[in-house]
């Protein structure tokens, strides 16, 4: 047939021609693209072997003959082809021709030809700047793009050697056939990564802050969106002297910084934040439970919900306590406490031993449920099934809201309480590198709720609910008045703080990207940046020098007898992951440092190009008299030594990070 439809296989296996499941020996995975095909389903099959191996499918082979007659899609192809053909086209232009072709849209290719678009005087700086705010999405999309989709990851995920998927096209690849090799170099992956791939927050941060950086240049106004470093850290919690074991097992958590009352529902605004003047943000991350208490995110040390039978729920976190726990991400389906045998001095205890109630805790998340309020969500380290949890400490990831709730047996055979989390928070979430919130959404299917017991859902309008007007989630009915006192902050650092947040916002896009990109260990710019199985970045010659003396194996004897080598672990800097593999052979991230190389490139010029325009301001507006110059001649080389601004690091690899990065 000359016109037989061509169609591979989708994500669950299945032809797309016939919809059925082939086997393993009647599947043909493309040597460019990797898409899996039903041979019987092709028009035209490899002849041979050794054409299989070489194998390309109709998408990818631009040589195959076009079939006749000439329908839409054959002229579509004829078009690419002479896309591809024309020689007068560089590969930039070559990728505009196409996207409009299929696109129907003409492609903005603003910033391109800035040299011939500037102006003299002070329009041309600023068309300058504003090209340089526009171009940074551009500049990101260039190196990060995911190689299935082609477009800039929302939840990337970067493989040691260097290269960046989304999750989801990540999932797909490594799902396929259980592949532990990287679809782009082929390089090995490890297990442990392909099973339960992490989100780069860097990257994350990155994008986003290069996305909302084109919103901006748009008109609309500024704001403070993203806590990164969090560097300008409160008193930590302490040990009392009475203490005599090791880490916090008696700590005292030390001081409140919010002045909220411990009953607080809803996220924590910036008028609740005397010292930073900004709220806690989604995305904020503590070193441990007793730093979160801190900040009102969540307030209990160990338990896992933070609420009152009869008022509701104000926090719950994600750690990992129960095997019936899914997360994903925008929904999790959470369990509720209880059913575990606590005498005695067991403090912690994973074996069920009998049923859960809705009573207590469990009772403040299904009144939360019933009048829809809003419950602010930590992610812990600890939850090591997720990959949405943080390699380390406790994350603040928003609000939800509870709206289901019921009962089921749980894995261990007793009845345990289940409840639906859907996000509802007007800050974009950690893991995706979208500029706005969330928006409403239908509710997923959960299978589980056939064999649901109790089962509890709203009847009325939620408290916390999105408006239309205003696109944003807010309060449609007053929350309940609070019944316990507000803790007092300290306000000694405040002036500090307010310092340190209008030095941020007056930074522009290209040094608040290099500071996305800072080693974890030197706190500067990395060099030879290099990427971790668990997502976190260094320097190369940093992460070297953390293990001087490293050994990979070491050596056993007994009683004279050599016993079996034993694996030397090796741990990550800033995570319990062991990285003794990766450490054999460190492979630099190239796509990260050509972008680190561009915007410290990018930054000099601007650098360069202000302290020319401010020397020209002063020699026209203040011109110094001779005379004057030839007396002040021994403290001249003091003040150009300050304007010129050596005193400071000239490079942005000095570049001290502020508490927060500012919008």
């Amino acid at each position: 047939m000359a016109n037989m439809i061509q169609l591979p296989c989708d994500g669950n296996g299945h032809c797309m021609v016939c919809n059925a499941k082939p086997p393993a020996e009647e599947t043909l995975s493309c040597s460019t693209c990797a898409a899996p095909w039903h041979v019987p389903c092709l028009s035209s099959k490899p002849e041979s072997m050794a054409s299989v191996l070489q194998w390309q499918c109709p998408d990818c082979n631009l040589d195959a003959p076009v079939a006749a007659p000439v329908s839409s899609g054959n002229e579509l192809v004829a078009a690419i082809r002479a896309i591809e053909a024309d020689s007068t086209l560089t590969e930039q232009e070559k990728a505009w021709k196409r996207q409009e072709l299929l696109g129907g849209k003409k492609v903005d290719q603003e910033g391109d030809d800035d040299d011939d678009e500037e102006k003299e005087g002070g329009d041309a700086d600023k068309k300058g700047k504003k090209s340089a705010e526009m171009d940074a999405l551009k500049l990101l999309g260039e190196s990060f793009n995911c190689s299935f989709c082609m477009q800039l990851p929302e939840r990337p995920v970067t493989t040691p050697c260097g290269h960046n998927f989304c999750l989801k096209c990540f999932q797909k690849w490594t799902g396929q056939q259980r592949k532990t090799t990287c679809a782009k170099c082929r390089a090995n992956i490890p297990r442990k990564m392909a099973a339960q791939p992490r989100i780069n927050s860097a990257l994350v941060a990155a994008i986003r802050m290069a996305r909302v950086s084109k919103f901006i240049s748009d008109g609309a106004p500024a704001r403070v969106y993203h806590f990164v470093h969090n560097q300008n850290r409160p008193d930590k919690a302490y040990r009392t002297e009475r203490a005599k074991k090791t880490g916090k097992a008696n700590a005292a958590s030390g001081k409140i910084f919010v002045t909220v009352p411990p009953d607080h529902l809803g996220p924590i605004p910036a008028e609740n934040d005397p010292e930073r003047n900004q709220g806690v943000l989604v995305g904020e991350c503590w070193e441990d439970r007793m730093e979160c208490r801190q900040w009102g995110a969540h307030r209990p040390h160990v338990s896992g919900i933070h609420g009152q039978a009869e008022f509701g729920a104000q926090s719950v976190a994600l750690s990992g306590g129960y095997q019936d726990d899914e997360d994903h991400g925008e929904w999790f389906l959470y369990t509720g406490s209880g059913g575990r045998d606590l005498s005695g001095n067991k403090r912690t205890n994973k074996d069920q031993s009998s049923d859960q109630k809705f009573e207590a805790a469990n009772q403040s998340l299904r009144l939360s449920c019933i009048k829809g309020y809003p419950v602010r969500v930590v992610r812990s380290h600890k939850e090591k099934r997720s990959n949405y949890a943080p390699e380390a400490g406790v994350r603040y990831d928003g609000v939800y809201r509870v709206e289901k709730c019921w009962r089921k047996v749980g894995i261990q055979g007793f009845q345990v309480c289940r409840y639906l989390f859907i996000r509802c928070d007007n800050e974009p979430a950690p893991w995706t590198s979208d500029e706005h919130g969330d928006r409403p959404r239908p509710l997923p299917n959960i299978p589980e709720l056939k064999k649901a017991k109790d089962l509890t859902e709203r009847k009325d309008d939620p408290a916390w609910d999105f408006d239309e007007k205003s696109s944003r989630w807010t309060w449609k009915t007053p929350p309940p008045l609070s019944r316990l006192k507000v803790d007092p902050a300290d306000p000694t650092q405040i002036r500090r703080a307010r310092k340190a947040i209008k030095e941020a916002q007056t930074q522009s896009v290209t040094e608040r990207l290099l500071k996305e990109f800072n080693c974890l260990i030197c706190k500067q710019v990395m060099k030879e940046p290099v990427t971790t199985p668990c997502t976190h970045n260094f320097c190369k010659d940093c992460l070297e020098k953390k293990f001087p003396n490293k050994q990979f194996t070491v050596e056993r004897s007994r009683a004279g007898r050599a016993l079996r080598a034993k694996k030397n672990v090796l741990n990550c800097p800033c995570c319990p992951t062991d990285i003794s593999d990766f450490l054999q052979d460190i492979k630099i991230n190239s796509e990260v440092m050509a972008v680190i190389e561009r915007l410290q490139a990018q930054f000099e010029e601007a650098k360069a190009a202000s302290a020319a325009a401010s020397a020209g301001e002063s020699g026209e507006e203040n011109p110094e008299p001779e005379s004057k110059a030839k007396d002040s001649e021994g403290e001249g080389p003091k003040k150009r030594q300050k304007i010129d601004g050596s005193d400071s690091p000239s490079s942005p690899l000095h570049i001290q990070s502020p508490p927060i990065v500012a919008l």
